[in-house]
């Protein structure tokens, strides 16, 4: 078998190993489940023929089997709280649509449902259950943003050192389209595309900025700031305009939930400055990243006018389906498992719209009403929380849940990875943080 034999031995190896170590500690499973979610786009485009994709759900579920293998080291009751629930109702009226009266494909849902409501009801009780310590908050926040880090830097090669020879077949294939702007590459990393990849490092580089002006060791705080400088550089170098709605209204939500005055007008003044230098000023236009983001405020931008027109055939077409076309019949998989069906075939443009298609107005106000749900509590909880270091880590996990949320708007981000599982799991961080808390009496003594 020549080399091959010894590969085979090597992988199968590792592949033992690994499900050793799972059943002695199934955290390893979740982590690396963490991991792939920031990988799996780059192993999809770069390897042809391996079937990447159900890793995710095997990982999920792996986990789930430890766990229970191993209920006497985790209170499983613990996963009964308000937003594991909304997570089980979305999951039915998902379960319900297989039976929408449009009659999208079943292999289209199939596929949809992994992304819109899967993962998520499978990885929302995990932090109640298994992540449910101090330190898992703080080994979440450094995963998070060493991955990114790492996805930035490799956007910076990606500019300056070229794409691999995949990625250059992908971007011929018909990539390019969107991702050759007037000669310019937007930059994707290993993410699915550059819209997904300025997104979150422009989450990413808001939740670095608010950590590093937190009650910690200055060494911290130095790294924290460069790594927010590298980030929002990686969001400027994806040409993804989106990603500054994703910026200002996280920042907008850190200064609020900072409770401190002088940040709120300081940090007003900033952003409305930086919103005005783009809105009103040529200075930079030189430059393709700025130019690029400074479009996002053109109201004439022919971008933001095709989507308004598709807009419109969307309200046309969904005037008499209240319940939508059926979940898979917008987007990718509406391409691929719906051609025929009229909705396929209008580009949603924003993961609200696609929300609309799919589910109809009654479906996007039930999935409104429960993010906004989500983020209400989010922000009420850290409003409440009294230890310092802890509340600041829950403002960057809330703001920076925010900005995606608002992003999604403009761009099909909290749908995907890696931001969905950085969303899920912060929304179950800061409901779980109370528990993480300074008690009351404690803080009474403190200030007596």
């Amino acid at each position: 078998m020549g080399l091959i034999a010894p590969v085979i031995i090597i992988v199968a190896s590792i592949g033992i190993a690994f499900f050793i170590s799972i059943f002695l500690n199934p955290r390893v499973a979740v982590i690396s489940y963490f991991i792939y979610c920031f990988v799996i786009s780059g192993l999809l485009r770069n390897i042809d023929g391996v079937p990447f994709g159900p890793v995710m759900e095997i990982l999920l579920l792996l986990t789930w089997i430890t766990m229970l293998v191993n209920k006497s080291n985790f209170k499983l009751s613990s996963w009964k709280n308000d937003y594991v629930y909304i997570t089980i109702i979305w999951f039915v009226i998902n379960l319900l649509e297989i039976v929408n009266p449009a009659g999208a494909s079943f292999l289209g849902w199939l596929n949809e449902i992994r992304f819109t409501s899967l993962n998520w009801v499978l990885l929302a009780p995990i932090v109640f259950v298994m992540l449910n310590k101090k330190n898992d908050l703080d080994f979440f926040l450094k995963l998070i943003i060493a991955m990114s880090v790492l996805a930035g830097l490799y956007g910076v090669k990606q500019l300056y050192f070229g794409v691999s020879g995949p990625e250059q077949k992908w971007l011929d294939d018909g990539a390019d389209f969107t991702h050759i702007v007037f000669g310019k590459l937007r930059v994707f990393s290993f993410y699915t595309d550059a819209g997904q990849f300025g997104a979150s490092q422009a989450q990413m580089s808001l939740v670095c900025l608010v950590l590093a002006m937190g009650p910690f060791k200055i060494w911290k705080r130095v790294l924290l700031f460069f790594a927010a400088a590298l980030l929002f550089y990686g969001m400027l170098i994806s040409g993804t305009r989106g990603a500054l709605f994703a910026l200002v209204s996280a920042a907008f939500f850190a200064i609020l939930l900072s409770k401190n005055f002088k940040v709120l007008i300081i940090g007003s003044i900033i952003a409305v400055g930086f919103l005005g230098y783009l809105k009103y000023t040529t200075l930079g236009n030189g430059i393709y990243q700025i130019n690029r983001l400074r479009s996002a405020l053109d109201p004439q931008d022919p971008s933001l006018n095709a989507r308004l027109m598709n807009q419109a055939k969307l309200k046309s077409v969904l005037a008499s389906m209240p319940f939508g076309g059926g979940v898979g019949v917008s987007g990718m998989n509406g391409a691929i498992y719906n051609p025929d069906k009229l909705l396929s075939t209008i580009p949603p443009d924003s993961y609200w719209v696609k929300v609309w298609t799919m589910y109809g107005v009654v479906g996007l106000v039930i999935w409104f009403s429960m993010n906004t749900y989500i983020l209400g509590k989010c922000c009420g909880i850290v409003w409440n929380i009294r230890d310092d270091k802890l509340r600041v880590k829950l403002i960057a996990l809330t703001a920076g849940s925010a900005g995606l949320f608002i992003c999604s708007y403009g761009n099909e981000v909290m749908n995907g990875f890696p931001s969905s599982m950085i969303l899920y799991i912060s929304w179950g961080f800061v409901f779980y943080a109370p528990r993480y808390d300074t008690p009351l009496i404690k803080t009474k003594e403190a200030n007596s």
